[in-house]
């Protein structure tokens, strides 16, 4: 079981990109303390898997592995990083936007190579 709720821990880290030290920081803990977690050799406490399922807006049943139904109560929420992410890529468009001449079809090709390279690495 420990392992179960390991692995169901360390793939909503993963799905928001975030490093284990990172995450620490957000639940007030050490990265090996995460590792831990997610490699199955202990179980937080009822704490940390409150700041978990804040957090990540899944219910604790989710985390307890009652269910494999994730969603909270706010399941449409995203995570702080996952805004601040999307707010970068929109302000990254903006700039490809500015640096090219639309009148240029050599620019224009450029332009989409960029923007085609910019929509794979939010999929990453």
């Amino acid at each position: 079981m420990k392992e179960k709720i390991g692995e169901r821990l360390r793939n909503l880290r993963l799905g928001v990109q975030l490093s284990q030290a990172k995450l620490a920081a957000i639940l007030g803990t050490q990265q090996s303390t995460i590792n831990r977690y997610e490699q199955g050799q202990t179980v937080p406490g009822p704490e940390v898997f409150v700041g978990y399922a804040d957090y990540f807006n899944v219910s604790m049943d989710y985390l307890y592995c009652r269910t494999d139904e994730p969603r909270g109560a706010l399941y449409d929420y995203k995570p702080q990083a996952l805004m601040e992410r999307a707010a970068q890529n929109e302000e990254m468009r903006d700039f490809i936007e500015m640096c090219f001449d639309p009148k240029s079809p050599v620019n224009g090709r450029l332009k989409e190579a960029l923007f085609r390279m910019l929509s794979e690495g939010k999929e990453a």
